[in-house]
């Protein structure tokens, strides 16, 4: 098994991220995550595919003005280490790998905002282990089960990853999603820095594969049960989709529906975004997550 680890150099005087680095080893792999602020709650801020923590940096600085705010990178993602070997990614791995530094950090009190496969993961760790949390703000995510009809959009970006694979062109990516302004250059190459040559992409270029879109996929059972679980949810759960993610936009209303305490909040769509939203609009998502955490004070 060969594990990679991006040179620092790589991070140097990127845009609005100067945030001081934390890591933490997580079995065989050295992870990185952001921890900024302070307090007895936490804000745990968990990014999807293809991005990073970075994709947060416009929301870090004012939830660390009340919160304590952590932002891991995904094993394969950011500053974390990264398999060379595609084989070494499943869903299975990055559950243990997230679920382990919570663990290890011993997290409780936690506010997720959750995004893309952040979504998919943080969210199946938050229905099994609902004690560590207290409230979710869920943004652009899906639960997909195998069972549902898969959008066109999805099968044509999963069809996409599997044709290009490492290959992939994630600051490139990242840019294309962006629906308001064009996503400046310097943008662009910290989405890119992670990965100093193709060899670093395999986690960026498998995960799309590993989303559920057959009942018997690895991670099928385990987002069926969560969906469960979270029908039940009665901590507060805050629902706010972009209004231009051609991919998951549908999914707002199943998750107002899904989880019981969503529609005691205000029906927010943020307005102006593509599927990275908080790229777009973070300060905006910020906003309304810190007076979601004021109306739901905890118990």
């Amino acid at each position: 098994m060969t594990i990679l680890r991006t040179p620092d150099e790589r991070f140097q005087n990127l845009p609005d991220y100067d945030f001081s680095p934390h890591y933490i080893n997580i079995g065989d792999t050295r992870m990185h995550y952001v921890d900024e602020g302070g307090g007895d709650e936490i804000v745990l801020c968990l990014h999807g595919e293809p991005t990073w923590s970075f994709l947060y940096r416009h929301m870090i600085p004012p939830l660390a003005r009340g919160f304590r705010v952590v932002a891991p990178d995904m094993v394969g993602f950011g500053k974390s280490d990264k398999y060379a070997a595609p084989a070494d990614y499943s869903f299975h791995m990055h559950y243990d790998k997230l679920l382990g530094l919570i663990e290890a950090l011993n997290l409780r009190n936690i506010t997720l905002v959750c995004q893309d496969w952040g979504g998919l993961l943080g969210l199946a760790i938050a229905a099994n282990h609902g004690g560590r949390f207290a409230r979710l703000v869920v943004l652009n995510t899906f639960l997909p089960t195998g069972e549902e009809k898969i959008s066109d959009a999805f099968m044509r970006w999963r069809a996409f990853s599997q044709k290009v694979g490492t290959r992939m062109q994630v600051g490139r990516l990242v840019a294309q999603t962006i629906t308001s302004y064009d996503l400046p250059a310097d943008i662009v190459a910290a989405y890119d820095a992670p990965f100093p040559d193709d060899s670093y992409k395999a986690g960026a270029a498998v995960f799309p594969s590993l989303a559920p879109i057959s009942p018997d996929m690895a991670g099928a059972k385990e987002m069926k049960a969560a969906r469960e679980a979270l029908s039940r949810w009665s901590k507060p759960a805050h629902v706010m989709f972009s209004d231009g993610d051609p991919i998951l936009g549908g999914a707002a209303s199943f998750f107002r529906r899904l989880l019981p305490t969503a529609t005691s909040q205000p029906e927010i769509t943020i307005r102006g975004a593509g599927h990275f939203l908080q790229e777009e609009k973070g300060a905006e998502i910020a906003a309304e997550a810190i007076a979601f955490i004021k109306r739901s004070p905890l118990r």
